[in-house]
């Protein structure tokens, strides 16, 4: 069978240099488990799309008798260099593998995350578990940006969590709101108190969030990741598995940017990428009724089609979103029927109906 697989890799052929994938040695270590699980490495280069690890995986897939394909991305400048170094990449010391028993009761993790702050991830994250909610899905947040902890504020919720259990198990429960649970740092630290702590403690906050909370029966437990590709998500991507990811951006440039190296590295921890949310699309003037491009126009669509994942919509400018979030009633519940509450619920929908296919 790895004959066949190799074959239909090697009809993967690269839209630019017209080379296919496995003789110009972008495929390597191609190898097959007895469990009929397919394992290669993709050595991405600079110029190659965001599709072709993509459309590699699929035509590994569709090879008859293969029950599931993993593909351990490297990026051009660990091809050829020391990959003892780099902490995703197996070597002498082998990286953490998630833990599909640590969450028993929840049946699906999907993660919001940016790569850049500002960009109204929290409000996506928030919007996107309410709007669950509403529709009878038993949902969970949990926050995992430790620095800016911005759950509490969005959910209108600031009592301490109660810790139960006998001595030496003691479990945290978690708060709940608008028929959410929730557990955040900020619910733990005054509401001046900065979060001062080094990378190894982030990790240790993330175990102890997911380990020793007790969220009981979730369909969904919503994510909010810090921006950025550090400590967080790749402790949260070893540590348990991510069913999906919905990354957030604004329009410009310089936020798309930040977008597709989160996306490339959860590409490269194979963690599947649901799609691409564009926040901040656009400003209508309620006097007027013109639309300004505040921060530009089109960048989410842009960098979706480039990277070859999912658009999951525009969510526009609007003034109640900021109020809601304010005083932690969501848009969705306040104003389900404004253009943002409507784009956001469509977000949504999208989002279980990736996660039900996956």
């Amino acid at each position: 069978m790895l004959r066949r697989v190799a074959a239909a890799l090697s009809r993967v052929i690269h839209p630019t240099s017209g080379d296919d994938i496995v003789s110009s040695g972008r495929v390597r270590e191609l190898r097959l488990d007895e469990d009929g699980t397919v394992r290669f490495r993709f050595a991405l280069q600079p110029e190659d799309p965001g599709t072709l690890v993509r459309m590699a995986r699929s035509a590994a897939e569709a090879v008859a008798g293969v029950a599931r394909v993993k593909v351990d991305i490297a990026l051009p400048s660990q091809a050829a260099a020391k990959p003892a170094k780099d902490p995703l990449r197996a070597g002498s010391v082998p990286a953490p593998q998630p833990n599909p028993n640590l969450l028993p009761g929840v049946a699906r993790v999907l993660a919001v995350s940016s790569g850049k702050g500002g960009v109204g991830k929290s409000t996506v994250a928030t919007n996107l578990a309410v709007a669950l909610a509403a529709e009878g899905q038993r949902v969970g947040v949990l926050d995992a940006d430790v620095y800016g902890p911005n759950i509490p504020t969005m959910f209108g919720e600031r009592r301490k969590p109660r810790v139960g259990g006998t001595r030496g198990a003691e479990r945290i429960e978690p708060l709940e709101a608008h028929g959410v649970r929730l557990m955040s740092l900020g619910f733990l630290l005054d509401e001046a108190q900065p979060a001062v702590m080094r990378g190894p403690l982030i990790s240790g906050i993330m175990k102890q969030f997911l380990e020793q909370v007790e969220w009981g029966e979730l369909d969904y437990l919503v994510v909010d990741m810090p921006p950025g590709t550090g400590d967080a998500q790749l402790s949260l991507v070893q540590t348990i598995r991510v069913d999906g990811v919905v990354m957030v951006t604004t329009p410009q440039d310089v936020a798309t940017g930040d977008v597709l190296r989160g996306i490339k590295m959860f590409e490269r921890t194979d963690t599947p990428v649901l799609g691409v949310v564009e926040n901040m699309s656009g400003f209508q003037c309620p006097c007027c009724g013109e639309r300004y491009e505040l921060f530009g126009s089109g960048g989410g669509r842009r960098l979706a089609e480039q990277t070859g994942i999912a658009f999951l919509g525009e969510v526009p400018l609007e003034v109640g979103v900021r109020e809601g979030g304010d005083r932690g009633q969501p848009v969705v519940l306040t104003a389900p029927d404004s253009p943002a509450g409507r784009a956001l619920r469509e977000v949504a929908r999208q989002v279980e109906e990736a996660l039900r296919r996956n």
